[in-house]
């Protein structure tokens, strides 16, 4: 009789140095304003080093959100957006990562909290692989995208254009490059 696989827990850790949390989203309904936070922090387990039934918890701070413009910056800081002094964190919890159709490609579901109100989204999971760099670190690679409308979380800060239009779409896209680091 064969003994049934153990597989160890094995926590991965987001690299700062490259990764990115990213989005863009449309200003005066035509031009891509693009941003990211810049503190992120997040808590990944795996059995061994399969994904597929990945723990994934992802915090974000509100305030470190950088659009390299620093009025902008501050007015996304603000209670017309984001209200990072009273809501500190951006958080997303996993529930599922499924295959899709297309060769590592995948779905992953979760629960987004912004301004404290939590809804579930669909996130598109391109897996790059696994990696070896040249320091000896083993790394997991991976792209994220999604669509979220922004009011769906209260942010609801708009202005309407003279020619017709609003300043700032409600549809934000979500555009994530994600390396993980294997912790021993």
């Amino acid at each position: 009789m064969k003994t049934p696989e153990i597989l160890t827990r094995t926590k991965w850790m987001i690299d700062p140095a490259h990764s990115e949390i990213g989005f863009k989203v449309k200003h005066l309904t035509f031009a891509n304003v693009r941003g990211s936070f810049k503190e992120y922090n997040a808590n990944i387990y795996t059995p061994g080093d399969d994904f597929m039934l990945a723990e994934i918890d992802v915090q974000i701070n509100a305030s470190s959100i950088y659009t390299g413009i620093e009025p902008r910056d501050n007015h996304l800081r603000s209670a017309d957006f984001f209200d990072a002094e009273k809501f500190k964190e951006i958080s997303f919890t996993a529930d599922k990562l499924v295959e899709t159709d297309e060769e590592g490609q995948f779905a992953l579901t979760g629960e987004l909290t912004m301004k404290g109100i939590s809804k579930q989204i669909k996130l598109n999971v391109e897996f790059g692989g696994f990696i070896k760099d040249p320091w000896g670190a083993d790394k997991a690679l991976f792209s994220i995208s999604g669509k979220i409308n922004r009011k769906d979380w209260g942010l609801n800060y708009n202005a309407l254009l003279e020619t017709g239009g609003v300043l700032v779409s409600e549809a934000v896209w979500i555009q994530c490059e994600v390396q993980l680091i294997k912790q021993a």
